[in-house]
């Protein structure tokens, strides 16, 4: 037992990477036992991270369940991993979205040890970006996370999924490669790449004798290079705009399954990484350039949603509610990264940290069981056109029912958590960006709009004539216990968000100590 506990994180990491193997060792013709397989063994990560969750102590600050061993101490990089009330929850939300993604995978007929072993891997992966508590290590984990959801948009999507999972990979790596020259600067400067050495005042980079002699003797030339960089690459990962346009190619072309994971903790990573690195790394340079954000987060709200009501494809429409409630995430990172300048009060502040990192969890719950709902009625109807659709609730009743909850939940409907979420940023960002948040309201009524509207085109007025001919079935028992465990989150946390809420502000107040 002490063994589990001092190692956990570990743990977590290894089991994934170790059902990955057992898939690819299983036979290739036994397809419905790895399909089983691979769900009943993914809710191992998921009893791990309770366990984390469970005994996390909150009465601590800072990190827990800390582990270091000397990995590359030539460049005095170690494998430093360890939680906090920040990482724990998006911890909680990957593991729980693993096997309700490869449930709503039964249907994969081609490649079926490669596309569950995938989604393995990037589970390891995405974790192991969560616990990370040096540079290099997230650098290896970012990446990593890449490779797994380009082949499964590559191999398994839709009719343009080249052109898409090309775009998903270039766009991507080439922030990555910006990245990384940025942690080599801070490594060159700071001669540590450990985040808690990093995040004292000794180590901070470009304070007091810390600097990049090259080419230039001024540090603030390189502060400035890295702070852009770390920047660039998780605001193409939320994405806002303008950085935005791969995201509707990835989630309209990436089998449903993907679509759930790029939509629920891939997109994560960008938020989490302007909170855990950019902030406490470049604290002025983040205040500095906080407005500017705040404006890339009002135009991702208010574009978003309105692109979104333009979409007669289903799941663009859903792809495009994402750069549309991602950009409250943005705008809550710009609120907080004010604080260090005192130029919102710190109650502000981690109203607008908290929100943002709960819209990073409400946002992971409604935008997968959305994506598993466009799912459902396109392996029925064959096509994704709104304009196709009509009266379905007539012969798919308990569909209506869970999409209409679903969609509420994505609108950010009091009782639900999204209403939570938006609510504490909007509330966090009032005083920092007063005119940006009331302008942002038109995203909340355009969202309002098509929501909707994709609700009377699926559900409602006359049935499609080709449905009279071709009538559908009813959603499944297992797409049901696929979505059920989304929307009764989605209900507890509207109504209890102190279950996590509490959590999450230990993390952000440490943040801003």
């Amino acid at each position: 037992m002490d063994f589990i506990q001092s190692n956990i994180l570990t743990l977590l990491v290894i089991a994934p990477v170790l059902g990955m193997v057992l898939v690819l060792l299983a036979p290739a013709e036994q397809t419905r036992l790895i399909k089983w397989g691979s769900i009943v063994f993914s809710l191992i990560p998921i009893a791990l991270a309770i366990i984390i969750w469970a005994g996390y102590n909150q009465a601590q600050a800072g990190f827990q369940f800390e582990q270091r061993s000397p990995w590359f101490p030539q460049i005095n990089s170690s494998y430093h991993v360890g939680v906090d009330g920040i990482s724990i929850p998006l911890i909680v939300l990957g593991a729980f979205l693993t096997p309700l993604s490869m449930l709503m995978s039964l249907n994969i007929q081609k490649g079926v040890k490669a596309y569950f072993a995938l989604f393995f891997l990037l589970e390891a992966a995405v974790v192991g970006c969560f616990i990370s508590l040096d540079l290099i290590l997230f650098f290896v984990f970012f990446e990593a996370s890449l490779v797994p959801m380009f082949f499964l948009i590559n191999q398994w999507g839709g009719l343009n999924k080249k052109y898409a999972s090309f775009k998903f990979i270039l766009y991507t790596m080439a922030a990555s490669l910006g990245m990384l020259l940025a942690i080599q600067v801070v490594g060159v400067a700071s001669k540590s790449f450990d985040l808690l050495y990093l995040f004292s005042a000794q180590g901070r980079p470009f304070t007091g004798t810390n600097q990049v002699n090259l080419l230039v003797q001024d540090p603030s030339v390189w502060r400035g290079i890295a702070f852009f960089a770390f920047s660039l690459a998780f605001a193409l990962k939320l994405p806002i705009w303008p950085f935005h346009t791969w995201l509707p190619d990835a989630h309209t072309e990436a089998p449903t399954g993907g679509s759930m994971m790029l939509a629920g903790i891939l997109l994560k990573l960008g938020g989490y990484g302007f909170i855990r690195l950019v902030i406490p790394l470049f604290p002025d340079a983040a205040a500095q350039f906080a407005p500017v954000l705040a404006v890339l987060a009002f135009i991702s709200i208010v574009l978003g949603a309105f692109a979104a009501w333009g979409q007669t494809d289903f799941k663009k429409l859903v792809a495009y509610s994402s750069i549309n409630h991602m950009g409250f995430v943005a705008i809550g990172v710009a609120s907080a990264a004010l604080a260090y300048t005192k130029a919102v009060q710190p109650i502000d502040a981690n109203l607008a940290a908290s929100g943002a990192v709960f819209q990073m969890v409400t946002h992971g719950l409604s935008s997968a069981a959305m994506f598993a709902l466009v799912g459902v009625v396109y392996e029925r109807a064959h096509t994704r056109d709104l304009t196709k659709y009509g009266g379905l609730w007539a012969i798919m009743p308990k569909y209506g029912a869970i999409l209409i909850f679903c969609s509420m939940g994505s609108l950010g409907l009091p009782g639900l958590a999204g209403f939570v979420s938006e609510f504490m940023v909007t509330r966090g960002s009032w005083s920092a960006f007063t005119l940006l948040t009331v302008l942002s309201m038109a995203g909340l009524l355009v969202t309002g709009i098509y929501i909707l509207k994709a609700l009377q085109k699926v559900l409602h007025g006359p049935l499609g004539e080709e449905w009279h001919h071709h009538p559908l079935t009813d959603i499944s028992i297992p797409e049901i216990v696929a979505v059920a465990p989304l929307m009764i989150a989605m209900l507890v946390l509207g109504i209890f968000p102190s279950l996590v809420l509490n959590l999450i502000n230990v993390g952000v107040v440490r943040l801003f100590q």
